[in-house]
């Protein structure tokens, strides 16, 4: 149950990156890079239900069990099939143009997001 709680953006390490390398456009990448995004998660055993709000009212919600395809969805709503691993005690999935590992590390919610050489570090705190 370590992942359950409603967390809020602290640190940010590699988004305009990121961001770019997805082919997010500038006006938004501005928009987006001081915003302190909240993530909430809830968990029952390997059965999750993963939320993140954007500026502007947006959000999107992830529903999935640990080992099982499930259907998902991106901010820019492009839904995908991807399964949900854990390894470690760490979250790991595979997105369309990128590969996300989330982990607590010193009760902070860590999720790192890979696209190619390009990575993007986001730690959150518990609220």
């Amino acid at each position: 149950m370590a992942f359950a709680g409603r967390w809020e953006t602290e640190t940010q390490e590699g988004y305009d990156a990121f961001c770019k390398v997805l082919g997010i456009p500038d006006d938004i990448i501005e928009k987006g890079r001081d915003y302190k995004m909240i993530t909430e998660v809830t968990q029952e055993g390997n059965d999750f239900t993963w939320t993140h709000l954007y500026p502007a009212s947006a959000k999107v919600t992830n529903k999935f069990t640990v080992g099982k395809e499930c259907d998902m969805e991106t901010i820019g709503g492009k839904k995908f099939k991807a399964t949900v691993h854990m390894e470690d005690g760490k979250l790991t999935v595979t997105f369309p143009n990128y590969h996300q590992t989330t982990e607590i590390c010193g009760g902070k919610l860590v999720e790192t997001c890979k696209a190619g050489s390009v990575v993007f570090k986001k730690t959150s705190k518990k609220i």
